[in-house]
């Protein structure tokens, strides 16, 4: 495999999901930028993957913040969920995760943490076939605090009955990275795929 996990003996391994388990980060950025345009809001690619990991409604009132605007966040956020379950039948998964799952896959139990909505999640890994193979999701509104916040990684643990010392957690966003490691949790992390 291609991607090299760290030396431990783990328990479970908790995944982040889009960009993680399904290429799905560019899927999400048109959905943002056809969404966005209709209320005039820039959102430059480079801000869109910093702010990676933070649910949607969290990224609506970031940029309100950025661009004194004042978007309805529920609206914006399901407007940009539809765009995005549109798109989502051309999704992939990234393969060197899907080698991981299937390699311990009955092993050791797995969970999704993600800052998405528990609807986008569960789509994202039906598209991909992968839905059964999850034990636990941990979805926006699971939690009070998004990651870099540790709680959404502790609770996919607490959930699962596995100390959080013993999860190895799978990130390709900074954030992620930082609850992880928060959390007490070994992270490797995941490239984004090349484009080309």
């Amino acid at each position: 495999m291609t991607l090299p996990l760290p030396t431990g003996d783990f328990q479970a391994y908790l995944f982040d999901c889009d960009g993680t388990i399904v290429d799905s980060m560019p899927l999400h950025y048109t959905a943002w930028l056809r969404t966005l345009d209709e209320w005039g809001c820039a959102f430059p690619e480079d801000l869109f993957y910093a702010l990676a990991g933070l649910p949607t409604a969290d990224i609506v009132a970031t940029l309100n913040d950025r661009h004194g605007l004042a978007m309805p966040v529920e609206a914006v956020v399901a407007r940009r969920e539809a765009l995005y379950q549109q798109l989502l039948p051309t999704a992939t998964g990234i393969p060197d995760v899907l080698r991981h799952i299937d390699d311990a896959h009955g092993r050791i139990p797995f969970a999704v943490v993600s800052g998405s909505t528990r609807d986008s999640v569960t789509a994202s890994l039906d598209a991909l076939g992968l839905l059964d193979r999850f034990d636990v999701l941990v979805c926006a509104g699971d939690y009070t605090r998004p990651k870099p916040d540790p709680e959404p990684f502790l609770l996919a643990a607490r959930l699962l009955g596995v100390p959080p010392q013993a999860c190895l957690v799978f990130e390709d966003a900074d954030l992620g990275i930082e609850s992880a490691t928060a959390a007490g949790m070994a992270a490797v992390r995941v490239p984004q795929p090349r484009r080309g």
